[in-house]
């Protein structure tokens, strides 16, 4: 029978067998004080200690956030959101572990997710984040909830003069304060805290790029995985995901906000019950994220890691391959060249000459002038590494593979999920052979880069898995996820190579 029961620095908790009784999960392990009352925008606090053993039987209720109804023609709830009455609360922060058992469990990689949602929604009970699968190939796996919208991401200059060393980003620091507690903790559950990834998706990813980029995170964790979780465009008049704003800038959107509320005082603030705040959070219609605050996010995440200002690691990243893609703003031909213009600057004319201007329409040339806005991060990113000396190795990967279902989705957004977790058989999607073939071989990789800082290795069959080389300016080599996957090099053509070059100028590297 194997150990179910493991003592953590505030007490016992007892897990129970996943489906493969070789595995415990522990779920709704706390790992701060709740952030409720006087803790409400405040940095996570220690977790009180507890008496006895606490059953970690079931996921906690998820953050505060706005749950969508169900709709059978949005690709997301009709995907993920099966429960428009699930629990939530603002006491959320609680981590979920999947472990190997048995008395040679010891000292195995460990792997922090961060899950994603734009942070305003989401929660680390999504039924494809199941940890099992990965913890089948030895890996300890940690999900980590954190605060959303504005409980997790408000500021205002009353917030700031009471805690100046952590005046903003609550989220992250939960997601920070998790990951540490994963350090200090992690060995009773037989995980290495010496041998830690970080890894997320979409805002997740992003989460991912502000952990990497925080001068508070030396020695923390020793790999990081980014998943659609970065971007950046050189066309000005449009912003994927968005500026983080400054402190200043954040403080000033709090005061508006406050106002709405019909609050004076940050005491008023957070007496508001959490329903009501949650209530108020839909009706101000604003987007509460990462603010660069100069203490914990010090600046834009893609400038600090293009200046090599981040922790030293191997970093996997990369994306599906129809989300995301950018192309000048225009209404009219006159327009779009106007705005290549005005983005591409001195690169203009030599970008334009590749385009038939004159016989073709709007809409043939915006798709001549667009490009995926991760494929440049990556590229730009994999550049300025080189150029830096940096001398950590970067993993890139493009996910196409051919995804099942009456409503033809093609490969949006998430939909690679599934097969990072190898979690395809929960999925109302009629996956068949080739796509857990797929599946199989993407979570090997994740588990070998998890485990080594490589992700190549040998499939369950022990032949050894087709070879990922690291991602350079000169081979700019690419895992291709298709109906299996294929090593390839995702060379720029002349005209995305202008849009990469440019984007570097742009931001001085």
């Amino acid at each position: 029978m194997f150990t179910r029961k493991v003592k953590t620095e505030n007490g016992w908790v007892r897990g129970l067998p996943a489906a493969d009784p070789r595995i415990t999960s522990y779920k709704g392990i706390p790992f701060a004080a709740p952030p409720v009352g006087e803790n409400r925008w405040r940095a996570p606090q220690p977790c009180a200690d507890w008496d006895g053993v606490l059953d970690c039987f079931d996921f906690k209720p998820i953050s505060m956030q706005d749950i969508p109804p169900l709709d059978v023609n949005n690709v997301y709830t009709r995907e993920w959101s099966i429960d428009p009455d699930i629990e939530m609360s603002e006491d959320c922060l609680y981590l979920n572990v999947w472990a190997p058992a048995g008395p040679k469990a010891r000292n195995l990689p460990v792997y922090v997710w961060y899950f994603g949602g734009g942070l305003q929604v989401g929660h680390p009970s999504e039924m494809e984040f199941d940890g099992e699968r990965l913890a089948r190939r030895g890996i300890v796996v940690v999900s980590v909830n954190y605060r959303l919208n504005a409980f997790g991401f408000l500021c205002h200059p009353d917030i700031t003069a009471q805690q100046p060393d952590a005046p903003a980003n609550f989220g992250h620091l939960d997601q920070q304060a998790g990951t540490r507690w994963v350090k200090r903790n992690i060995a009773a559950f037989g995980g290495d805290p010496e041998n830690i990834t970080i890894g997320g998706q979409s805002a997740g990813g992003s989460s991912v790029m502000v952990q990497l980029t925080s001068p508070q995170n030396e020695g923390l964790f020793q790999k990081a995985i980014v998943e659609s979780g970065l971007t950046a465009n050189p066309y000005p008049q449009k912003r994927v995901f968005g500026r983080n704003p400054s402190l200043r800038e954040a403080e000033e959107e709090g005061a508006r906000f406050f106002d709405f509320l019909g609050v004076k005082t940050l005491a008023e603030a957070r007496a508001i019950d959490a329903k009501t705040l949650m209530q108020k959070v839909r009706e101000y219609h604003s987007h509460f994220g990462t603010v660069q605050d100069d203490v914990y996010c010090p600046g834009d995440t893609m400038l600090r890691f293009m200046q090599n200002k981040r922790l030293p690691c191997p970093v996997m990243l990369g994306r599906t391959a129809s989300e995301f893609f950018i192309a000048p703003q225009a209404e009219t031909k006159e327009e779009l060249v106007a705005a290549i213009h005005t983005a591409l600057q001195e690169d203009a004319d030599a970008f334009l000459s590749h385009m038939d201007v004159e016989h073709s329409s709007l809409e043939e040339l915006k798709q001549q002038a667009s490009m995926s806005s991760i494929a440049l991060a990556a590229h730009a990113l994999c550049r300025a590494n080189a150029k830096s000396g940096a001398g950590s190795n970067l993993y890139y990967y493009s996910f196409d593979a051919e995804i099942p279902g009456w409503d033809h989705p093609g490969t949006f957004h998430s939909v690679d999920l599934w097969f990072f977790f190898e979690t395809l058989a929960k999925c109302w999607r009629p996956f068949t052979g080739k796509h857990y073939d797929l599946a199989r071989q993407m979570c090997n990789y994740w588990a070998n880069f998890i485990a080594t800082g490589t992700p190549n290795g040998n499939d369950v069959t022990g032949q050894p898995m087709t070879y990922w080389a690291p991602f350079t300016p000169d081979q700019p080599a690419c895992m291709l996820f298709a109906d299996q996957a294929i090593s390839t090099l995702e060379q720029p053509d002349e005209m995305q190579d202008m849009l990469i070059r440019h984007y570097l100028r742009q931001k001085g590297v």
